[in-house]
């Protein structure tokens, strides 16, 4: 794990300028820093926000300091208005370059709360998966379609997914929000390869909590004191993370613990400990898929599903195959 100074963060903004973004959730808080950081090195931005008055407002004042962006409301938990949002990037820009999936909300009701009405409990309200899990897939899903279209070869693209440190951490009080936070950590780790085989970026960033709208008040009274995450670093992480080119950086994490520095986390990192273990044990699970071994524990796994006439038959076909396989060596 390295730290990411101040002046690396934006070392790279000149691969921005004149690239389209795309931001969730950017008329307040953390995405509305990104919108500004990336307006102000020359990308052309594409505000997406439930937030209409805001958004303009953001609009508004990013073309008064020269630079250029367009909003449309947009709900991320609805597939049509995502869709219509990246659309409109198309039809006003005719590219779609960074996707900052960053649309996200805290815990809306205690998930370890039961509430019975008539003796029975109620389903629970799971707005916050639906928000920054299911929205966040969407906004993945289309961008994996939308940055593909009108593409140069070389041209940077990149997508980047807000987790937090509940990514990583127990969070009591906020189970759901903690168990979205995973799952954004785990969707990025997973696309990490088909998107490298696309030359697109990924990358996940996870910040302490930071003085945003998503911070509920009693949260920011408990934290009265704590040094909190900044949000032009936040933002910064995200900027550098687009726009880094070295594609070894691609996969990677970036914690913002604190006040303190941006740190980079390398995906190979994320590989020790009792997560090397898993890794170690699935990759030698995977290496069994080939051999005589692997051959017998298909034909048994498969008698014992389909009956012993069946496992009769596939030992004579394995037997068949193996011997035709090695033939050279037994006539030998």
């Amino acid at each position: 794990m390295s730290f990411v100074s101040d002046d690396d963060l934006f070392r790279h903004a000149a691969r921005v300028k004149d690239k389209v973004v795309i931001i969730t959730g950017a008329a307040n808080g953390i995405g509305k820093e990104t919108a500004l950081r990336f307006a102000s090195h020359g990308a052309k931005v594409v505000v997406g926000d439930l937030d209409a008055a805001r958004s303009k407002k953001l609009v508004d004042e990013i073309k008064q300091a020269g630079g250029n962006a367009i909003f449309q409301k947009c709900n991320v938990i609805d597939w049509d208005e995502q869709v219509a949002l990246f659309e409109l990037a198309m039809s006003t820009f005719a590219s779609v370059d960074i996707v900052v999936a960053n649309a996200g909300i805290a815990e809306t009701t205690p998930f370890t709360a039961v509430k019975l009405v008539n003796g029975r409990p109620v389903k629970p309200n799971l707005l916050t998966v639906d928000v920054n899990l299911i929205g966040l897939l969407y906004t993945t899903h289309l961008a994996q379609h939308y940055l593909t279209l009108n593409r140069k070869e070389g041209q940077l693209k990149a997508v980047v997914l807000i987790g937090s440190m509940a990514s990583w951490l127990a969070l009591p009080r906020a189970e759901i929000y903690a168990a979205t936070k995973h799952a954004v950590l785990g969707l990025m780790r997973s696309l990490h390869t088909s998107f490298a085989l696309q030359d697109i970026r990924i990358a996940c960033i996870h910040p302490f909590f930071a003085d945003t709208a998503i911070v509920p008040f009693p949260m920011k009274v408990v934290l009265a004191g704590i040094p909190l995450a900044t949000l032009p670093r936040i933002a910064g992480a995200i900027f550098c993370s687009a726009s880094h080119p070295d594609p070894g950086t691609s996969g990677n994490a970036w914690l913002i613990l604190d006040d303190g520095p941006v740190f980079m986390v390398p995906k190979e990192e994320l590989k020790l400990g009792v997560y090397g273990m898993i890794d170690k044990r699935a990759n030698a699970l995977l290496k069994t898929a080939s051999g005589v071994g692997y051959y017998v524990r298909v034909v048994r796994d498969l008698g014992h599903l389909l009956g012993k006439q069946f496992l009769y038959l596939s030992l004579g076909a394995v037997v068949a195959g193996l011997g035709w396989k090695y033939k050279d060596l037994i006539i030998s």
